[in-house]
């Protein structure tokens, strides 16, 4: 084992090399705002704003930037629904090489016109990626491509462990270096890059959500297991297990997993954007999302959490942003019972436009059993500027015969 760790790490020393030229060395960005509220010093490693999104293009093009050249006029082909397919599409058109995407069916447009934009051809093939993947298995024997894994590879785990020395270097004082799990790739790359520049100074801390907790199941039993993942808006995340080469790195190198509900992670992705004004993708957000619920338990003082990547799905994020201004008290909801006849309503908008509430939306629901005959459910949906005016427009409503029914 040590002998092969040994030579992953000179991989990740030459990576670091040839990526330089190819990808953005993203910036590690001091969040005052986070620290506050964590009571640490955070520092966020920006991969969100690395070519094609996320950090997959840094293995994706290291390994195939090493193929020999007659394996490389053959092509390549991976199978994915989401940032290794853009990292496998975006390299192979740098160096000029075919490449196949298999996707589920099921993939959105918008991660299919993604990568058909990088050049690559795509195939839509069965309900889930594991259908993918085995379809991606059988081409490449078929034809001869070389299949770009997504994460049980020493250099593609060489080429996203390039995140860990650029980490070292632009913040000599890190203590803590806090990534997500998903296959395991990054986390086996940047916790091999920081324990060898340090000496095992340095600690490392994973982070998945409860909904795949793969890992924790998988350290326990002592080899990798599979679960069978829920939905999950770190839907980046979301394999069935780890590689056995990822799994030996993080039994050895890795300090620490932890675990996150989506409400967590809802709220890191909307602080992120709220407060730093940086977007990122559930996956992305792991970090963040532990450090706001369980920084007590992450050690050390210096922390770097990797927001991964920022691909985040616009109709998730605005339903996240919604939750995220009605948790604050921004976006305010109430439910009320009024009389179904002329200047009902009016009255009732004439209260809200005095506390200076803004209507987002209105429906009426004049047939629900609980309503008295000739009432009228109507629920309103409006931006306010605090909490406390939410509690004065329902004293208000109150005071002038309106019920209200739910807030």
């Amino acid at each position: 084992m040590s002998r092969g760790i040994d030579e992953i790490f000179d991989l990740m020393l030459k990576a670091s090399e040839i990526l330089k030229p190819v990808i953005h060395r993203t910036p590690v960005f001091h969040s005052a705002f986070f620290s506050s509220l964590t009571g640490k010093s955070v520092y966020l490693k920006l991969e969100n704003l690395q070519k094609t999104g996320s950090f997959k293009v840094r293995g994706a093009y290291f390994k195939i930037y090493t193929l020999p050249q007659e394996v490389r006029s053959r092509g390549v082909i991976t199978a994915s629904s989401g940032n290794h397919a853009q990292g496998v599409a975006y390299s192979a058109r740098e160096l000029n090489i075919h490449s196949l995407i298999v996707m589920p069916e099921t993939a959105p447009t918008y991660k299919i016109n993604a990568v058909k934009s990088y050049g690559s051809e795509v195939l839509l093939y069965g309900q889930i990626y594991d259908d993918a993947f085995k379809k991606a298995l059988e081409i490449s024997e078929e034809r001869g491509m070389s299949l770009i894994h997504p994460f049980n590879d020493p250099y593609v785990i060489a080429g996203q462990g390039t995140i860990g020395l650029e980490i070292v270097e632009d913040v000599s004082n890190v203590d803590t270096v806090v990534v997500p799990i998903g296959g395991g790739g990054l986390i086996a790359g940047i916790a091999l890059a920081v324990k060898k520049l340090s000496k095992g100074r340095v600690k490392v801390v994973g982070v998945e959500p409860s909904v795949a907790a793969k890992t924790r199941l998988s350290l326990s039993a002592g080899k990798p297991v599979t679960v069978l993942p829920q939905p999950s808006l770190a839907d980046g995340v979301l394999t069935k297990s780890l590689g056995d080469l990822t799994f030996e790195i993080i039994r050895n190198y890795v300090d620490l997993v932890l675990e996150v509900e989506e409400d967590q992670i809802a709220r890191a992705i909307y602080l992120l954007l709220e407060r730093t004004k940086l977007l990122a993708e559930g996956a992305g957000a792991l970090p963040v999302a532990a450090l706001l619920s369980r920084s007590d338990e992450i050690p050390g003082e210096n922390i770097v959490a990797v927001v991964s990547g920022g691909n985040a799905d616009l109709t998730t994020l605005y339903r996240i942003l919604m939750r995220g201004l009605i948790r604050e008290g921004r976006v305010a909801r109430i439910t009320l019972s009024l009389k179904d006849v002329p200047g009902s309503l009016e009255k009732v908008l004439k209260i809200l436009a005095d506390l200076r509430c803004n209507i987002l939306d209105i429906t009426h629901d004049r047939f629900d059993l609980d309503i008295k005959p000739g009432y009228a459910k109507v629920k309103i949906l409006m931006e306010v500027s605090s909490e406390q005016v939410i509690k004065t427009a329902i004293t208000k409503l109150r005071e002038s015969g309106v019920e209200v029914l739910e807030q």
